[in-house]
């Protein structure tokens, strides 16, 4: 079973099963080509792919929800 979550910080990559996920600068991530800016504390959805971010400061945790 591949994982259901994975912790990023800026300017880092990685795939969460086979959805490719990124921060690419402070308050902007990238979840299976899909761009979206962040701000501290917020969490947001990419329905499509069923992976929700969550900024914690310069953490970015990205996890499958279906």
């Amino acid at each position: 079973m591949p994982d259901k979550t994975v912790t990023l910080n800026p300017h880092t990559y990685d795939k969460l099963g086979i959805i490719h996920c990124g921060v690419t600068h402070e308050g902007f991530v990238v979840v299976a080509g899909d761009p979206r800016d962040i701000a501290d504390g917020q969490e947001i959805l990419f329905e499509r792919v069923g992976i929700k971010v969550r900024r914690d400061g310069g953490q970015y945790t990205f996890t499958r929800v279906h």
